[in-house]
């Protein structure tokens, strides 16, 4: 066979970081990274961006070099993506920190709320539930972190953790101040408002997790490959016929309901920017899927179906 010369090029400086001779012509993106590893020992694979092209876009792992637009001598660009942190613990750190900043505020600790007798008399009963819905859903999404996500990209840039950090936890400890405040008042149309939220909730919850299952699914075998997402024979993903990301439908659902539960305005801001942040994302893997798949269904939305 033909075997590959591959050099390696800082994306800013074009200065050449190392030259590999020999390569085979059917080695992937990632065995790339490792022999570039060797040379390098602090820059790690998952810190590595490699691309074509300095302004282009990162290759993936699974990419393989005789399939790239390159002759027998590839040139390849390098960029430090910075210290890395794996998805899992990104989401275990983001998500526990809401579920005990709660309950400081649930339990009225004294440096909270003062001392004053009012402060210590029993919570509406709405408050106590809306403390359950609250650590059942970051309950849920660490199980789901450990359990079902499958994540396509290894890590994040380490120096994100601390923004990611500031949005949860901030609004968590914002939302969590004023549900659990004593002069708190309770919904307006009392229990009909409560009881309709708390089903509204548990729905969106049960659609939330079985569109992340069924995406799960999609790569049992280990495979990154992008797949079309399709409805199952569990109603709660036949939302797949209307809307590119339900999972976001359903999260959005989620917290709107706990919005009319809890009839707060924090909650309620916290549930706007949920939407216009999600939406963003659910655009841009809309648009994925339209670019990567000639037969993708043109039925479906972004978000909300038929409308965006």
């Amino acid at each position: 066979f033909v075997s590959y010369q591959v050099e390696i090029l800082d994306w800013k400086t074009k200065e050449q970081l190392c030259f590999l001779d020999k390569v085979e012509p059917n080695a992937t993106i990632r065995e790339i990274r490792l022999m570039f590893h060797k040379f390098y020992p602090q820059w790690y694979p998952a810190r590595q961006s490699i691309k074509l092209d300095p302004k282009g876009k990162p290759l993936r792992d699974e990419e393989i070099l005789q399939h790239l637009p390159v002759g027998t001598t590839a040139t390849l660009y390098f960029k430090d993506l910075g210290p890395q942190i794996g998805w899992t613990t990104v989401f275990l750190i983001e998500y526990t920190g809401p579920l005990f900043i709660y309950f400081l505020f649930y339990f009225r600790m004294p440096f909270v709320y003062g001392l004053d007798e009012r402060f210590s008399s029993s919570p509406h009963p709405v408050v106590n539930l809306a403390c359950i819905c609250h650590s059942f859903h970051y309950i849920k999404r660490l199980i789901e972190t450990v359990f079902v996500h499958r994540f396509s990209h290894g890590t994040m840039p380490l120096r994100n953790i601390a923004k990611n950090c500031l949005y949860y936890w901030g609004f968590a400890a914002w939302v969590a101040y004023y549900i659990n405040h004593p002069l708190y008042t309770p919904p307006s149309y009392g229990k009909k408002q409560i009881n309709f939220a708390v089903i509204m909730f548990l729905l969106c919850e049960a659609g939330n997790f079985s569109i992340h299952v069924a995406l799960s699914d999609l790569q049992r075998n280990g495979s990154k490959t992008r797949k079309i997402p399709y409805p199952t024979k569990n109603p709660f993903t036949w939302l797949f016929f209307f809307v590119s990301c339900p999972n976001y439908t359903y999260e959005v659902g989620t917290w709107i309901s706990f919005t009319i539960m809890t009839q707060c305005v924090p909650v309620g801001l916290f549930t706007l920017l949920c939407f216009i942040q999600m939406t963003i994302w659910a655009k841009d893997k809309h648009g994925t899927y339209l670019r990567e798949f000639k037969d993708y269904p043109s039925l479906r939305m972004p978000i909300i179906p038929f409308l965006l």
